[in-house]
């Protein structure tokens, strides 16, 4: 039988004699058969939901406004997920335009009217099934791409795609003269963790921190993870003050609670640098963002630090050895 359990089966045709040879073909799939009869009728037809064939005349009436087969066939792919339903043609005569809808996969296959049933049924199930394998194949193809831009064990992105977005992101920010700020935090002393309670368990740890973490971001907010135990969020149209803000509550609701590892409680915290964009390269920002990381854990852990705020380092003392003093030092 056809594939694709109770979907609707369109058959577009004027002709009582080839309704009567395909229409039973189709119906003993067990779809439901919608039968129109001009291409006026058909072009909503071939948008609705649930289609899973097209099997259209090429001799269909056209349109009321003087529409053909191609521009029928033109505008159908128009349609949103019209392109995903196969069109099987039916006609005698396979002109240069049908191999060129057959090229570009506009249509899936080009039938002749006088078809025997047995054979008709045998070329719509291998239409139905190279559709299938092809959508499939999207499938696949769809998540290999998203697979390389995700970190196989938390699931956000890595660190690669991250940048690639933020620049996106930055291209937005120059024409809009928006804001965009970035918050890179850096779990405390985790390799103490990993050795302790091992590499499955601290596996564990990140994705917990990472759950917690996403419910706290806007569905724009963009959030990857930049090295080990280390996280970048990207602040579309946020500014350093709110992005302050939820860098604090990060810090309260997502380490302030523990984490729990069968019947271990674990109490993590973590350091936040913070820069802002103001439209300049992603590479600058980010690197801003790590500078401010460093102040924040050398200020100590659950330290949240803005680049823009962070200290200067202080001049070493100048010593010597004053001629009067001996072995005394000396420094200011």
């Amino acid at each position: 039988m056809l594939a694709n359990p109770n979907p609707t089966y369109l058959l577009a045709s004027h002709e009582p004699s080839l309704l009567a040879t395909f229409e039973p073909v189709l119906a003993a799939s067990g779809a439901r058969i919608e039968v129109v009869l001009s291409a006026e009728a058909a072009l909503p037809a071939l948008a609705a939901p649930r289609l899973g064939l097209a099997v259209i005349d090429a001799n269909l009436p056209p349109a009321g406004s003087g529409m053909n087969m191609g521009q029928l066939l033109a505008a159908a792919c128009a349609e949103p997920g019209a392109a995903r339903v196969p069109i099987v043609l039916i006609s005698d005569t396979v002109t240069q335009e049908w191999l060129e809808r057959l090229a570009e996969g506009v249509i899936d296959d080009v039938i002749p009217r006088a078809i025997e049933p047995a054979f008709l049924l045998i070329r719509l199930q291998s239409v139905l099934r190279m559709h299938g394998m092809k959508r499939e194949l999207d499938r696949l193809r769809e998540a290999a791409v998203l697979n390389a831009q995700m970190d196989h064990l938390t699931g956000v992105y890595n660190r690669e795609t991250l940048l690639s977005m933020l620049f996106r992101e930055t291209d937005r920010v120059q024409r809009m003269k928006s804001s965009l700020c970035m918050i890179l935090f850096d779990i405390d002393d985790f390799g103490h963790w990993n050795s302790r309670l091992g590499t499955d368990a601290c596996d564990d740890l990140l994705c917990q921190v990472v759950a917690r973490a996403t419910r706290l971001l806007r569905s724009y907010d963009l959030l990857g993870r930049a090295g080990k135990d280390e996280f970048l969020i990207a602040l579309p149209g946020c500014s350093t003050v709110s992005a302050e803000m939820l860098a604090a509550r990060l810090r309260s609701d997502v380490f302030s609670t523990s984490f729990h590892l069968g019947g271990d409680a674990i109490r993590l915290s973590a350091c936040f640098g913070i820069a802002s964009s103001r439209g300049r390269s992603p590479v600058v920002v980010l690197r801003e963002a790590e500078h401010a990381l460093q102040w924040a854990k050398a200020a100590g852990p659950e330290t949240i630090q803005c680049f823009g705020e962070c200290p200067e380092p202080e001049a070493a003392p100048v010593t010597f050895l004053s001629s009067s003093s001996g072995d005394e030092l000396l420094a200011w």
